[in-house]
């Protein structure tokens, strides 16, 4: 799998199995400890996964916390989301991964993941079912030493507490709308270009799912709840990580020269024992290796949404 291959489908629906098993046993909210590495979208960019190893360290000796957005995008989101599952059932104490928007039925049908899956499986659309019937049981949030709270999108107007979080049903495909959706669509905004002049409180989000919230809202939200920062991914971030709402959010982006075109770095961020952070920038893998297997159906172009 670290070569870049694929599992047979009897293999994987025996892999899926078990992954649900660990899977269902945990909360909404994950329990992690220091140290890990948290890391942010990958989306299918299966050789900038391999720098990514190479930078934060190997498995079992690094912890890693992956945030979502594993498939979509990127030429190889099997062979992402099929290594990423294994090393969990390898190592279920040291790797945990959480749920992206685009762990859902919906969105992975428009954004390539099927129609990679049915490219690499001989039309095959069982192997696309197997793994979004899979990515139902991914917790959606964690929670780094109580202090850290972790996930893919952002906060909820439903989910003023933790415990908010806990109480909903994630076991489904991602609703239109509520708690489940906004943890997974949700986006902080600042003063900006970008701000949409909505620097404070709640407002609908330009994405057309989830919110967009103001830095009053992350710092009463941090305060009620005892925590020292929000670490989400979702967004993409020229320099791999950005601090904003005065540090009480960071945004961790995995995905180097995203999309293979957007000339960004990726970054990964290590949390020590005494929760000191560090960033690691990163650069995309060279393009030999990959260039040559890039598969014909995924030349086409695949529509845009909001970054």
């Amino acid at each position: 799998l670290f070569q870049c291959k694929l599992l047979s489908e009897p293999c994987l629906q025996s892999l899926c199995t078990k992954i649900r098993e660990i899977l269902v046993k945990d909360e909404n909210i994950k329990k992690v400890s220091c140290p890990v590495t948290i890391c942010g979208d990958v989306h299918g960019q299966f050789f900038d996964l391999m720098e990514l190893f190479k930078i934060g360290g190997n498995l079992p000796d690094t912890n890693y916390l992956f945030l979502g957005d594993y498939v979509d995008r990127g030429f190889f989101s099997c062979e992402v989301i099929q290594l990423l599952f294994t090393l969990k059932l390898r190592y279920p104490s040291r790797i945990n991964i959480l749920r992206g928007n685009h762990e859902s039925r919906q969105i992975s049908q428009v954004y390539g993941f099927y129609d990679e899956c049915l490219q690499k499986y001989n039309g095959n659309s069982k192997i696309w079912k197997i793994l979004t019937d899979t990515f139902d049981y991914l917790p959606i949030s964690a929670l780094v030493n109580k202090e850290i709270l972790c996930f893919h999108g952002g906060l909820s107007p439903d989910a003023v507490e933790l415990k908010d979080l806990l109480e909903i049903d994630r076991v489904k495909e991602t609703p239109h709308e509520g708690i489940l959706c906004d943890t997974l669509w949700s986006d902080p905004v600042d003063d900006g270009i970008h701000s949409h002049g909505m620097t404070h409180g709640w407002n609908i989000s330009p994405r057309g799912c989830g919110y967009v919230w103001g830095e009053d809202v992350s710092k009463k939200f941090n305060q009620v709840n005892g925590l020292e920062l929000i670490a989400r991914a979702h967004q993409l971030v020229m320099e791999g990580y950005n601090w904003c709402h005065d540090k009480n959010v960071v945004t961790i982006f995995s995905a180097p020269n995203y999309m293979y075109r957007c000339g960004n770095k990726a970054g990964i961020m290590e949390i020590d024992e005494h929760l000191t952070y560090t960033f690691l920038p990163f650069d995309a893998a060279p393009r030999s290796n990959d260039d040559k297997e890039l598969p014909a159906m995924n030349k086409k172009r695949i529509p845009d949404y909001f970054l």
